[in-house]
């Protein structure tokens, strides 16, 4: 996945991403800002973000977007997805994701999702 895939966002934004760990089954993302910065169009698997700074972002995909506020040691499930996103508060973002390798399994019938997503 590293370094192929043109929505990878170590790929489109090498200089806030970097992987911290990887093997067959996960990949750890460190995510770094400022205030102002962006980030280009990109995509997540299924992931875990741990957020180690509290932080201020409006995350936009396509013609939606979402402002969100985050406290620093916060876990999250974020469901796969691809957005662009903006450090709109007064702090630097930090923070860590577990992207899933393995597809997501598929709901039993009738189900309720197990959490909800970041966008």
């Amino acid at each position: 996945m590293t370094g192929q895939d043109p929505q990878d966002p170590v790929v489109t934004d090498p200089d806030l991403y970097r992987v911290l760990f990887e093997n067959e089954r996960v990949r750890v993302l460190q995510y770094r800002d400022r205030p102002g910065d962006r980030t280009h169009p990109h995509r997540h698997p299924d992931s875990v973000m741990v957020t180690l700074s509290g932080f201020q972002r409006r995350v936009s995909s396509g013609d939606r977007h979402a402002d969100i506020e985050l406290p620093a040691a916060h876990a999250r499930w974020i469901g796969a997805q691809e957005h662009s996103g903006e450090n709109i508060g007064a702090t630097e973002t930090h923070a860590v994701f577990v992207e899933l390798k393995e597809p997501s399994p598929a709901p039993a019938p009738g189900a309720a999702p197990l959490g909800p997503s970041a966008r």
